[in-house]
């Protein structure tokens, strides 16, 4: 049960990093609010947490490659979208949620990218 709670809050935050970057484009009515905000690296962090614990071995190193490329998917996005906009090739509304994406999706996504499941312990 941990285990499914675990994937149905990594799904969520990481539809809130989804929507973060979607909405000031247009793509997605709405608007990025204060609990997107918090909900993006909480429930992220959260549902990683309880997913991977639950997991076995195998399967929690797969969750964090799979949930730190995800993030780094958003934050490229991010960064491309940034780019376009700062050319004024795209025009989009409020770019702090593209940055605050850009930032967590790296910082995040670049942990699980990074970690290697095959080191020994020492």
């Amino acid at each position: 049960m941990m285990f499914v709670a675990g994937l149905v809050l990594l799904a969520l935050g990481l539809l809130c990093g989804t929507l973060l970057l979607l909405i000031p484009l247009g793509i997605v009515p709405g608007s990025a609010n204060l609990a997107l905000w918090l909900f993006f690296p909480a429930f992220s962090i959260a549902g990683y947490f309880m997913a991977a614990s639950a997991a076995a071995n195998r399967s929690a190193a797969l969750i964090t490659r799979a949930s730190g490329g995800v993030l780094m998917l958003l934050a490229l996005a991010a960064a491309v979208v940034l780019v376009l906009q700062a050319a004024s090739i795209v025009q989009s509304g409020d770019s702090l949620s593209l940055w605050y994406v850009l930032v967590v999706g790296f910082v995040l996504g670049g942990m699980g990218v990074a970690s290697r499941p095959d080191r020994k312990a020492a």
